[in-house]
């Protein structure tokens, strides 16, 4: 069926006028959260110089050729300057090449790396800048699919500039006469057999030498125009003390492609400059969908670095062919096909937050996006759960059927819904090739047991936690498009967390096969029967029912006191099966508020489930502590790894004031914005303004609120409220109000009614 394009076409429009006059870009630090290591994470990023959801990103490179710290801010010498499409530390990259000027001809990346300082270092979405110590300075400005640079050497001193083929088969060929180098580079994992990365370069200097180099034994060859083999790459020479300018444009389908994206994104541009100014002006626009007003200098830096690190996933995986249409390699068949492809998102991370605040500020998209889902199951025979760009299968659940779901609850609707629960009907009852996510960990035990049995399944009662999710999430998209078969097929599974919660301890545990509880429980110990946490994380994660929850720890008070207590306990870990600590223990502790883990995904909602249990007013708090306390600007501006956009939307949807517990329901629990004022700038040319004008960092409560005019006392507000436009009025203060958003109506969806 071809619905892709019935939905936006009409309806979608950027209302960018007042956006775009503003310059949002200098709030932006790309810095933020590159101050990690293996033991610590600040956020686990690189200085990311790209477009909002751009193909390609390029960044400087401190870490060795297949490093997943790619660049680490404690470091102080840098051996090239890559293209990259790294979303983790953890999965390392694809399609890299790099370069890197030099005034001698050194090609070995241990001994041509150069040392810098940050003083002489700008990082900017749009425009990367370097001096290195010998004086040699790089300067760096995206597009969607390519990047302008320019190497500006000393006076007098000769003007190397080498480029790198990384880590697997590569090709390049110099063309002297004509300044420019072609090649391709295959690296990666999971790619089918034969793949390539194309790319084109072009210089606006003559090239006065050249020739091919292997990075395995670290050999040149004068005046060798071709190579090809493994790490093969190129070097060529200018005049000295040259100021050289340097286009690149790449392809996944084709030499010939890759020459058109350069042509059609670089052809006009003469400098660097213009680039730069085009790159400002496209991030200011999609900035500038969020406009915030007040707080403090460092509270907008830090709202817009994280708004920019939300607008880098998932990333364009298609390109425009000479006829003006969208097209794509796809890395799930290997063949080219015509339409809208994105990647490099894990969903365990990012259904929480990420998508959903793309349902949001990015619909037309997301909405693309939904039918790229669909597509990818029809060419590799799996929904995706972790792309990269491939399915990978990495983490637990099957959070495609989320996207899916909420898509559709938010009247995205760009999809066959039918195929949509094929596809998870298939995901649910078999288990891939590939990874525990793809495909379901466990499923036969799941539907005869209703639960999946520890320890025969690793992380099993976080499987199952995220299992019933899921098929709540499923039976969701079925109930909203009238189909009554898969509705009574997902309806048997959705409350199956009740099987894997102990009422004598009131957490969620670890159960055999044959019903026995594993012994010698403590909530503090991490692993086993759970996935990056222990079970003060992992009690919560019923977000399809959370007033079921309530009524098996015992009712609103109990409840409320145990959501008190993550924050009270001792921020103790038993490292369990993990056998030591890993970097998501040490952050924990760090962060000093008890078991509040913010560093990790399982408990990032679960500041905001006071909502449901007559206490919003603490969702208002912890919202507000956390983001306080939690983020920044600066090279240690996250309390975990960021993890393709997620850590950071949190912050972008808690900032707002509210948050998308249960992604498939339409509706956002609301929590205390950080702002005076902000104003959404949505894509069908509405607004919708939070207005909270004695908001400050004192004033976290809200007293009372209007939306519209009219008197609001609801712990949830809903997409259809915010996509209409208007205007929340809040009037906040010190001190909480104990009586609203109080009753039964104002609590926000759950299976269970009140």
């Amino acid at each position: 069926m071809k619905l892709k394009y019935l939905f936006f076409a009409p309806l979608f429009f950027i209302n960018s006028a007042f956006a775009q006059q503003l310059d949002l870009v200098h709030y932006v630090n790309t810095l933020q959260g590159t101050n990690s290591q293996f033991k610590l994470t600040r956020g686990n990023t690189y200085p990311t110089t790209a477009l909002p959801f751009g193909m390609h990103t390029w960044t400087p490179q401190t870490g060795k050729n297949g490093d997943g710290w790619k660049y680490q801010y404690f470091l102080d010498h840098i051996r090239g300057f890559q293209q990259a499409h790294q979303c983790s530390s953890w999965t390392n990259d694809y399609a890299v090449f790099s370069l890197m000027p030099m005034t001698e001809l050194v090609v070995e990346e241990n001994k041509r790396e150069a040392k810098f300082s940050h003083a002489n270092e700008i990082a900017k979405p749009n425009y990367y800048k370097v001096q290195f110590d010998n004086k040699i300075t790089t300067e760096i400005s995206p597009t969607e699919r390519g990047a302008h640079l320019r190497f500006t050497y000393p006076a007098g001193k000769k003007s190397f500039l080498v480029l790198d083929g990384y880590t697997n088969i590569s090709g390049v060929k110099i063309y002297p006469k004509e300044n420019r180098i072609t090649g391709y580079v295959n690296n990666g994992r999971g790619f089918h057999k034969g793949w390539k990365s194309y790319f084109a370069m072009k210089f606006d200097q003559p090239i006065k030498a050249y020739g091919t180099w292997e990075n395995k034994g670290n050999t040149t060859k004068a005046d060798s125009t071709e190579a090809e083999g493994l790490g093969k790459g190129a070097y060529i020479e200018f005049k000295a003390g040259a100021k050289v300018q340097v286009k690149t444009a790449s392809s996944y389908i084709s030499l010939e492609q890759a020459e058109l994206n350069l042509k059609r994104e670089l052809g006009a541009d003469k400098t660097l400059e213009q680039t730069k100014a085009n790159a400002a002006a496209v991030w200011n626009k999609s900035l500038g969908k969020i406009v915030v007003e007040g707080g403090t200098q460092a509270d907008r830096e830090t709202f817009y670095s994280c708004f920019f690190r939300a607008s880098l996933f998932s990333r364009k995986f298609y390109e425009i062919d000479a006829s003006g249409k969208p097209v794509y390699f796809s890395p799930y068949d290997g063949q080219v096909h015509p339409g809208y492809m994105y990647t490099d998102t894990g969903f365990w991370d990012t259904f929480r937050a990420q998508f959903p605040l793309n349902t949001l500020i990015q619909p037309e998209m997301h909405g693309r996006y939904m039918q790229a889902l669909i597509d990818a199951y029809k060419q590799c025979g799996w929904l995706p759960s972790w792309s990269f760009p491939s399915e990978g299968g990495s983490m637990i659940g099957n959070h495609a059927i989320s996207l899916l779901a909420d898509a559709w609850a938010k009247g995205i609707r760009t999809f066959d819904p039918k195929e949509a629960l094929e596809a998870y009907l298939h995901e649910a009852t078999n288990k891939g090739p590939w990874g525990p996510a793809n495909g379901r960990d466990g499923w036969k035990e799941y539907y005869e047991l209703g639960y999946v049995p520890y320890p025969k399944y690793r992380e099993a009662t976080a499987k199952t936690l995220e299992y019933a999710y899921d098929d709540w999430c499923g039976y969701q998209l079925a109930k909203m498009t009238g189909n009554k078969y898969y509705m009574d097929i997902f309806a048997r599974q959705m409350y199956n967390y009740k099987n894997v919660y102990d009422a004598s301890t009131r957490f969620m545990r670890g159960k055999d096969i044959n019903g026995q509880w594993t012994p010698n429980f403590d909530a503090i110990e991490w692993g086993g029967p759970f996935t990056e946490g222990n079970s003060w994380h992992w009690t919560w994660c019923v977000f399809q029912d959370t007033k079921g929850l309530i009524d098996l720890i015992g009712g609103n008070n109990n409840f409320n006191a145990k959501l008190d207590s993550v924050f009270s306990e001792p921020n103790k870990v038993k490292v369990g099966t993990y056998g030591g600590m890993i970097h998501e223990m040490t952050e924990m502790v760090a962060a000093n508020m008890g078991q509040y883990a913010h560093g990790n995904q399982p408990i990032q909602h679960m500041i905001y489930l006071y909502d449901y249990a007559g206490e919003p007013w603490k969702s208002q708090f912890h919202a507000r502590d956390a983001m306080y306390k939690l983020y920044n600007a600066t090279e240690n501006g996250y309390p975990g790894d960021e993890d393709q956009g997620q850590t950071s939307s949190w912050y972008v949807l808690s900032a707002l004031g509210f948050y998308s517990v249960t992604p498939g329901t339409g509706e956002y629990a609301i929590g205390s914005p950080m702002f005076k004022k902000i104003t959404l700038n949505l894509e069908n040319g509405k607004k919708f303004v939070i207005d909270a004008p004695a908001n400050d960092k004192e004033h976290v409560y809200i007293q009372s609120a209007t939306l519209n005019g009219s008197t609001f006392n609801k712990n949830f507000i809903t997409h259809n409220e915010l996509t209409n436009g208007g205007v929340l009025k809040l009037e906040m203060s010190d001190k909480p109000n104990k009586q609203r958003g109080i009753a039964d109506s104002d609590k926000p969806f759950s299976l269970t009614k009140n």
